[in-house]
């Protein structure tokens, strides 16, 4: 029996080979069926991931607190703007009332009010120049305290986090990224060193662990570079850098003295880009997810009453955001597999074509094989067996062909691209599956061809 099976798949084979050429055709469909369906589901994994990343970048059950751009007066003089400016982040004109804008005393009051919150995290961000040295570049610097680096879930390569006396005093102390450790101090021990931030020395008490951030990420999400940027107490920043909410006549010129030292702020950082916000932003972090919404309207609520009904901040809920693009790209996804499944099925539609026509020409053989002992059985097998290595063969070369794809795809668009295993054995398995279902009406028609007739045929 074994033999008997073997002698069929090697005429099925030969059959194969006798018409390369139109074997080729034959399987140009499944080939771009397989690849079309492991490249779009290579996109699909790494938009998924991407997504993931993203999330944990910003944090889960996160809600963002932070001032509302400010509006620019195209008509006005570029002095009138920043007064203009600054005038309408802290009033509102149309009823006469003040806000202080947003202020350390917000993320107090939240912390202390809403039962569900979990953690407040608030954050002041300077650009400015860090220095060690002979070495310079430029960097964030943010003021915070222990929770940002709960809520974005940081660890510490090295040293120690703040404790409560360097936050109460605001003590000039800092966390570095790891990138600056490796620029600064690529040798040695960071922790112990101080670096020059702007016009102030900080002394590194810890080194936080690597984390990729893609600059997508830090551009649509607008969060910070951990790998480059330098963290210290709020308070330090606001003691010993700058607080926004005090004006001064130093303030006013765009510069800020320590030491005796005057040191010029980059535009990040000016008076008329920040406006008089004291900080920059507050991250809340809600206890479950279900409590996001009623804790956002409870913030909105809160804010506008706690700025004199004027509404100069705006709230956002990163998480949502994300899963709502992650259901539009499943969506986009979906789409994408469809169209490159149709392909398939036009693939096994073209099998069904070319084994007809082979039937309709092999006439002759078939009615042969009959007369020496071929059963209907034997027949059926043979050019069962012909379509399934034409569909296994595509299957194949389609499998090669979309490793290639993805990967061309993800160096020239920057687009990342994950294969999984389960696509290719999806795709493998349906081109199978194709070569078995269309090859089976050509088989049974074959089959079915009177042995008389069939030697009969010209």
């Amino acid at each position: 029996m074994l033999e008997r099976y073997k002698y069929i798949f090697n005429i099925a084979l030969e059959a194969v080979f006798l018409n390369k050429f139109r074997s080729i055709l034959t399987t140009l469909g499944i080939i771009f069926g397989v690849a079309a369906v492991i490249t779009m589901m290579a996109i699909g994994n790494g938009a998924k991931k991407e997504i993931l990343d993203q999330m944990k970048l910003v944090g889960v059950n996160n809600i963002i607190i932070a001032p509302k751009p400010e509006k620019s007066k195209g008509s006005s003089s570029k002095g009138n703007n920043q007064t203009d400016d600054t005038q309408d982040q802290k009033s509102d004109k149309s009823t006469g009332k003040y806000s202080p804008g947003l202020c350390l005393k917000d993320a107090e009051a939240i912390k202390a009010i809403i039962p569900t919150v979990d953690k407040v995290s608030p954050e002041v961000i300077y650009e400015t120049d860090i220095m060690k040295d002979a070495s310079k570049t430029s960097a964030n610097l943010s003021g915070v305290t222990p929770d940002f680096f709960r809520v974005f879930n940081l660890d510490l390569q090295e040293g120690e986090m703040f404790n409560d006396e360097q936050l109460k005093e605001g003590k000039a102390v800092c966390i570095i990224g790891p990138s600056l450790k490796s620029k600064f101090f690529p040798t040695e021990n960071a922790v112990g060193k101080d670096i020059k931030c702007g016009p102030i020395w900080l002394n590194i008490i810890g080194v936080l662990k690597k984390r990729e951030v893609s600059q997508s990420s830090i551009d649509n999400l607008g969060i910070s570079d951990y790998n480059n940027s330098v963290y210290a107490p709020i308070q330090t920043l606001l003691r010993r850098f700058r607080d926004r909410s005090m004006i001064t006549s130093a303030s006013l010129r765009g510069s800020s003295f320590s030491d005796g030292e005057s040191y010029m702020f980059t535009s990040e950082s000016s008076s008329s880009e920040k406006g008089s916000n004291q900080i920059d932003k507050i991250v809340v972090q809600v206890k479950e997810s279900s409590q996001i919404g009623p804790t956002t309207e409870i913030l909105k609520k809160m804010m506008k009453r706690r700025h004199a009904e004027v509404e100069d901040v705006e709230i956002k809920v990163p998480e949502l955001l994300l899963k709502q693009e992650q259901r539009t790209k499943d969506i986009f996804n979906i789409v994408l597999g469809a169209i490159a499944s149709i392909s398939l099925l036009i693939g096994g539609i073209g099998i069904m074509n070319i084994m007809l026509a082979s039937v309709m020409e092999r006439i002759r053989e078939i009615g042969i094989r009959q007369a020496i002992g071929a059963t209907k059985r034997d027949i059926v097998l043979q050019f069962l067996t012909e379509a399934t290595l034409l569909s296994i063969s595509g299957g194949l070369a389609g499998i090669i062909l979309g490793l290639v794809m993805s990967k061309v795809i993800m160096e020239f668009t920057g687009i990342l691209t994950i294969v999984s295993p389960i696509s290719i054995l999806i795709s493998f398995g349906v081109s199978a599956s194709v070569g078995i279902i269309f090859g089976y009406m050509p088989s049974q028609r074959a089959a079915k061809q009177d042995p008389v007739e069939s030697l009969r045929h010209e």
